[in-house]
């Protein structure tokens, strides 16, 4: 049984955006202020990657842990009881299936991607920021490699 009344859940469900969500630009500021330039949202990319740092290759999605099955056992088993089960937790398992989908198909492009949970970007902001920063090292350090070798 659903906690909230028909028009709650309706006024919840209307406020959620498919970008510039609070957690995305919570990361992108701070990636700014640290010199970091990017891309928001870009199409030619699969998935429609939420932060595109095209000069290391990298790609950063920003996901909320509902609609991309963090800990989908445990939110199975909440959407059990709630009035629209069978859409919900058909509509999470295409979403976490086409989630990696997306990354195996961004990492055979050549593109390292990074996913990072809603409540991590909240409660954890400078270890994502050092998490892309690492990557990029990482990059950086492939990059000067590869060059060295030709």
């Amino acid at each position: 049984m659903d906690r909230l009344t028909p028009e709650q859940r309706h006024k919840n469900m209307s406020h959620i955006k498919n970008k510039d969500s609070k957690i995305e630009c919570r990361l992108r500021k701070a990636l700014w202020n640290k010199g970091y330039r990017y891309r928001k949202n870009d199409k030619t990319l699969p998935g429609k990657p939420d932060i595109v740092l095209s000069k290391y290759r990298i790609v950063i999605f920003c996901d909320s842990e509902f609609f991309h099955g963090k800990d989908f056992d445990k939110l199975k088993a909440q959407l059990q009881k709630s009035n629209n089960r069978d859409f919900w937790i058909d509509k999470i398992q295409k979403n976490i299936a086409r989630d990696e989908e997306v990354n195996k198909t961004l990492r055979a492009m050549g593109w390292e991607v990074l996913r990072f949970w809603g409540k991590e970007i909240t409660k954890n902001l400078d270890g994502c920021v050092q998490a892309v920063e690492e990557a990029i090292l990482e990059q950086k350090i492939q990059d000067t490699c590869e060059w060295e070798d030709n």
